[in-house]
């Protein structure tokens, strides 16, 4: 028998939540819902949800501040649902560490979409059965996939999940140009259309993560016309 991946949702709209865990449920996922900000670390800490879909805006505490204090300890993929649509990549940049957003109202069948998608990326690092350690930077970054960690030098690097595939593919061809459609394929399994900026929005947030010069990187280098190679 199958075991149910599980979601959590985190909204104090409880129409939608409850419209959302119907939908999710009938497709296959074991679904809890929490519509508070206060006590939501500690939800997703009982719950060890697979994927967890979180509002920005909740009562109590907000939505940045959760993602924040979990990403330490939560190597799921986060979903955000935001109902700020002026500048959607404005809200990308913010240093959370969530993988995904979502501008509000959202229909069931998108956010199972991008549920799944993000659930196929998360999967298939963990299934991987090759090396699971990668040093690059002359040994001063070490990337551990089978622990889903990363250290530069003697610190820890904290990374939401989509920032860690991404450095692990890097890592694991290091010293090889990856295009951005070879890395938007394998991490998204989407065809690349050329005027998406996740990719580049991810390598900005792993620069600087890194303590990588964003003017004149030595880590994550950008190649003209070509894509990204990351120092061996």
């Amino acid at each position: 028998m199958t075991t149910q991946q599980k979601i959590l949702l985190i909204d104090d709209d409880r129409e939608l939540t409850q419209l959302m865990s119907q939908f999710l449920q009938k497709n296959g996922y074991h679904v809890a819902c929490y519509e508070q900000g206060n006590g939501a670390v500690a939800r997703v800490d009982e719950f060890a949800p697979d994927l967890l879909v979180l509002d920005l805006m909740l009562p109590g505490q907000d939505g940045l501040s959760i993602c924040r204090q979990i990403r330490g300890r939560f190597n799921g993929p986060i979903i955000m649902l935001t109902a700020l649509v002026d500048d959607i990549d404005e809200v990308t940049g913010l240093e959370v560490g969530a993988d995904d957003y979502l501008c509000k109202p959202v229909k069931p069948r998108v956010l199972l979409a991008h549920i799944r998608a993000q659930l196929r990326r998360h999967n298939m690092l963990v299934t991987q059965t090759s090396q699971t350690v990668r040093t690059i930077n002359d040994g001063e970054i070490c990337v551990d996939l089978a622990k889903r960690k990363a250290t530069c030098g003697d610190k820890e690097v904290l990374l939401s999940s989509a920032e860690f595939e991404l450095l692990w593919l890097l890592a694991n061809s290091a010293g090889r140009i990856l295009s951005r459609d070879e890395l938007y394929r394998t991490i998204f399994k989407l065809e690349f259309d050329g005027m998406d900026r996740s990719i580049d929005l991810r390598i900005s947030r792993l620069r600087k993560k890194l303590g990588d010069d964003p003017k004149e990187p030595k880590i994550i280098k950008t190649i003209r016309n070509k894509g990204y190679l990351i120092a061996s």
